[in-house]
């Protein structure tokens, strides 16, 4: 890794050839230096889809287009298929809701929310939980849906575009 010792030649008497001084190489070997930022780039790319956060629920189907992103990163909950409600990932009991998402909209500069409902989920449940979300302080709630659904004009939106 370090600089490289090379004899320096000099053309010319005998006397110069036999005192032939070891002069430091100007040149770096960068290979190992190619070799370990390969090796963290392959980590990496390996690990980035595993660093998302999320919830697993199977969100209904809808032709809606997505919501344009914010600066803040986005505050979720999520209603699971049994009925368990989650902020982020942190399961919440229903009496403590409110008080949380209050606490969390005092610190939050957006009042955007995004709901998460599993498609088995009662109609009552979500709006008990889009219900809870609003006397949270939380009056802009995006429900999260996946894209490819009906869109109920006699048409498949995967098909249209």
């Amino acid at each position: 890794m370090g600089a490289q010792l090379q004899k320096a030649q000099r053309s010319g008497s005998r006397r110069g050839r036999r005192r032939a001084r070891s002069q430091p190489m100007g040149e770096i070997n960068v290979t190992p230096f190619v070799d370990v930022m390969l090796v963290l780039l392959i980590v990496f790319m390996v690990a980035a889809p595993l660093l998302t956060v999320g919830v697993p629920v199977e969100l209904p189907d809808t032709a809606a287009q997505a919501l344009p992103d914010s600066e803040e990163e986005p505050l979720v909950v999520t209603v699971t298929a049994e009925g368990e409600v989650l902020i982020q990932t942190t399961p919440v009991a229903a009496d403590e809701l409110v008080p949380r998402l209050r606490a969390i909209a005092v610190e939050r500069s957006d009042n955007r929310i995004f709901l998460r409902a599993d498609g088995a989920i009662p109609y009552e449940t979500v709006m008990q939980v889009m219900g809870a979300l609003n006397a949270g302080g939380f009056r802009n709630i995006g429900l999260v849906t996946d894209p490819g659904g009906p869109t109920l004009d006699g048409g498949d939106a995967a098909q249209d575009g």
